[in-house]
């Protein structure tokens, strides 16, 4: 199984002439992703070619849904354009839109994710590496051959800890994993992949990343402790940054004691989660964890 992401997802790509697009779009292909269509207005009526595969493109997403019954939207747009993109997604009633686009105003997102809670789409990013359900389908940037299909849940804040996780525990194999994005405004949250994971039959064990900053941890804490049955591994990078700096991410920031990699340790564990120093660490955890299974 899968969350959110299966082999029957439809994906169109906004932004997909431009050379993101194109690069990421010809990576998805690769990996059976059924990619079909993409949209740019200016030119919509044309086609682009990624090989053997001729995608039309499209005037609006509205269009690219009316003429291909697509299901997903990833959007490689500049920050800039991106509130746009989401808009007309969200209006065009996708259900899931992917952003993979960094440097989004915070005030944008705010004002996008309110906007799709209220029609009921569910948006991952912006600021993210996107999702893969490995064999099936891969949207956004994370390698496709890191890893085949198992029964290991992945939910990461960081994209390139994503792909470490992935490999480290690439004998075993994943249902999903997700890259939520680091910044302040998130559309899906470690809570909603927990509840998601939980809830599909064949993810036996939920890896959790988390960074400093926020409580987002805290909460999920606080959701595995009363919601979650199944074992959860975790970690949170950033156990030797300075005390108020960002780091890498514009929502990895500490102020005074919130926020800090230890407190966020400290909940997990008081939730029963295992959490490493270090990713390989995490990575044994859930290794011991899935052996024992």
């Amino acid at each position: 199984m899968a969350i959110f992401l299966t082999e029957a997802s439809k994906v169109i790509v906004q932004g997909m002439t431009g050379s993101e697009g194109t690069k990421h779009t010809t990576r998805m292909l690769a990996s059976g992703t059924n990619v079909v269509g993409g949209v740019n207005p200016r030119k919509a009526g044309t086609t682009q070619s990624f090989g053997d595969v001729d995608v039309p493109v499209f005037g609006s997403v509205a269009e690219a849904i009316e003429k291909t019954g697509a299901d997903v939207s990833v959007i490689f747009v500049p920050p800039a354009h991106t509130k746009g993109a989401v808009v007309e997604a969200v209006d065009a009633g996708i259900p899931l839109v992917v952003i993979i686009t960094e440097g989004v105003p915070v005030a944008d997102t705010a004002e996008f994710f309110s906007y799709a809670q209220e029609k009921g789409v569910r948006l991952i990013g912006p600021n993210c590496p996107g999702l893969i359900s490995p064999g099936k389908s891969n949207v956004g940037i994370i390698p496709a051959d890191i890893t085949g299909a198992g029964k290991v849940g992945l939910v990461s804040k960081s994209g390139t800890l994503t792909y470490q996780m992935m490999y480290e525990l690439r004998d075993f194999g994943f249902s999903t994993a997700i890259g939520i994005g680091g910044d302040p405004i998130i559309g899906t949250t470690h809570i909603d992949a927990l509840a998601a994971f939980e809830a599909d039959p064949e993810t036996e064990l939920i890896v959790m990343i988390g960074e400093i900053g926020g409580d987002a941890e805290e909460r999920a804490a606080a959701y595995i402790q009363a919601n979650v049955t199944k074992p959860v591994v975790g970690y949170v990078a950033g156990f030797t940054a300075p005390e108020g700096k960002t780091m890498g991410h514009a929502g990895a920031i500490v102020s005074g004691s919130s926020g800090t990699a230890q407190a966020k340790k400290e909940a997990l564990e008081a939730a029963g989660v295992k959490v490493g120093k270090t990713p390989s660490e995490t990575a044994a955890l859930a290794r011991e964890l899935l052996t024992r299974s």
